[in-house]
C-alpha cells in the first residue's frame, strides 16, 4: 500500500511527501528526515520570511505614509491639525488611514470579506430565482427570453468565469494549433514556407490580437444577441497562446524517427492511419509540452485581455478594485494575485499530471 502511495505522489506533482512516508515505515531515518527538512521544513520556513518581509515592509510604507500626512497637515493648517491627524491615524478611523501596500492581515481580511460578499449575492441569486420561477416558465412557453439576473457578480463568479475562458482559448488553441502543426511538420517545404509567418506573429502583444479580434467579432455578431464580450477574450486567449503548440507539434512530427515511417509505409497505411497511429503518439512528449506552455501563457494573457477588454472575470476585478480606490481595494487586488497565481499553478500541475499519465503511467503502472 505504502508503495502505491509513493508512487501516486510522484505522479500527482507531490513527490515531497515521500521522505515522510519512508520514514514512517522506519526507512533509513537519518537520509528520509534530512530530506524532510530539505522538502518541506525549508520551504516552510521561506513561507514565513516572505510573510515577514510583507509585514516588515508594508509597516515601513505605513508609517512613511501616516509621516507624510502628519507633515502635510502640519505644514497646511499648522500644529492642532497635525495633531489631529496623528490622533485619526493611530485611531484607525477608515477616513485618513495610508493607503499603501497592506499587511497580510489586511489582504487574509478582504479575503474574508469577499467570501462573505460571495455568499450574500448567491442568496440574493437564489431569491431572485425563487420569485422568477413561475414568470420564467410563462415567457419560455409564450417564447420569450427568461428574465435573468443583471446583479454584479461575486469574487467567485469571477474567478469560475475565467477559468471557463482560459478554457475555452486553449480548446481553440488545441484545435488549430496541432493541425497546423503537423501539416506543417509532415512537409520540409511548407515549414519554410511559413516558418517566417509564425515567427513574426509569435511575440505579437495580447493587447494586438485582442483589437483585431474585436474587429471581427464586432462585426460577425451585430445583428446577434450572442454575448460577444466571452467570445472576444477567449478567442483573443486562444490565438495568442497557441504559437508554441505549433512550434512544438511541428518540430515533434518532424523529429519522427524514419523507421516508423518506414514500417508505415510497408504496413501500407493511408496518411490517416500513419497520422494518428505513428506520427501523433511519436510526438506526443513535445506537443504536451507545447500544450503545457500554451496553457500557461494562456492564463497569463486572459488576465491582461480581460482588463482591457472590461468582459467579466479576474482581469475585470483587479482593474475595478484599482478604479474603485477603496481602503481595501490594495487588499483585494492582492488576494486576486494570489488567487492567479495558485490557480496558474494547479493548471500547469493538473498539465503535467496528464501528460505523465498519457506518456508514461502505462509504462510505470499505479
Amino acid at each position: 500500500m505504502s508503495d502505491k502511495l509513493i508512487k501516486i505522489t510522484r505522479f500527482v506533482g507531490l513527490g515531497f511527501f515521500e521522505p515522510v512516508i519512508r520514514l514512517s515505515r522506519g526507512e533509513e531515518s537519518k537520509k528520509n528526515t534530512i530530506l524532510i527538512l530539505k522538502k518541506i521544513v525549508a520551504p516552510l520556513a521561506s513561507i514565513l520570511l516572505f510573510l515577514g518581509v510583507w509585514q516588515a515592509g508594508s509597516q515601513a510604507l505605513y508609517n512613511i505614509e501616516a509621516d507624510s500626512r502628519i507633515e502635510k497637515a502640519f505644514n497646511g493648517q499648522g500644529q492642532a491639525a497635525a495633531a489631529e491627524m496623528r490622533i485619526c491615524i493611530e485611531s484607525g478611523d477608515v477616513s485618513c488611514q495610508p493607503n499603501t501596500l497592506p499587511s497580510p492581515a489586511q489582504v487574509y481580511g478582504a479575503f474574508k470579506t469577499l467570501l462573505k460578499d460571495h455568499k450574500v449575492i448567491n442568496a440574493d441569486k437564489k431569491r431572485f430565482k425563487e420569485k422568477t420561477a413561475i414568470l420564467n416558465k410563462q415567457r419560455t412557453s409564450e417564447g420569450k427570453n427568461p428574465i435573468v439576473y443583471t446583479g454584479r457578480p461575486s469574487f467567485v463568479d469571477q474567478i469560475i468565469t475565467s477559468i471557463k475562458t482560459v478554457f475555452a482559448g486553449f480548446l481553440l488553441a488545441i484545435f488549430i494549433a496541432v493541425p497546423i502543426g503537423v501539416v506543417i511538420g509532415l512537409s520540409s517545404t511548407l515549414r519554410s514556407s511559413f516558418n517566417w509567418l509564425i515567427q513574426i506573429l509569435k511575440p505579437v502583444s495580447p493587447v494586438v490580437w485582442l483589437l483585431l479580434v474585436f474587429m471581427v467579432v464586432k462585426t460577425l455578431t451585430k445583428d446577434s444577441n450572442t454575448d460577444s464580450s466571452f467570445i472576444i477574450s477567449f478567442v483573443s486567449v486562444g490565438l495568442c497562446a497557441m504559437w508554441a503548440t505549433v512550434v512544438n507539434t511541428a518540430m515533434g512530427v518532424s523529429t519522427v524517427d524514419k523507421d516508423f515511417i518506414n514500417v508505415a509505409k510497408v504496413l501500407k497505411l493511408s496518411a490517416f492511419q500513419k497520422v494518428f497511429k505513428v506520427i501523433l503518439p511519436s510526438s506526443l512528449p513535445l506537443i504536451f509540452t507545447g500544450l503545457r506552455i500554451t496553457f500557461s501563457v494562456a492564463w497569463m494573457v486572459l488576465i491582461a485581455i480581460e482588463l482591457l477588454a472590461q468582459s467579466p472575470g479576474l482581469g475585470s476585478f483587479v482593474w475595478e478594485e484599482f478604479q474603485n480606490g477603496a481602503n481595501d481595494s490594495n487588499s483585494k487586488i492582492i488576494v486576486a494575485m494570489f488567487v492567479i497565481g495558485i490557480i496558474g499553478f494547479l493548471l500547469d500541475r493538473l498539465m503535467l499530471i496528464i501528460q505523465t499519465f498519457v506518456s508514461f503511467s502505462k509504462n510505470e503502472g499505479i
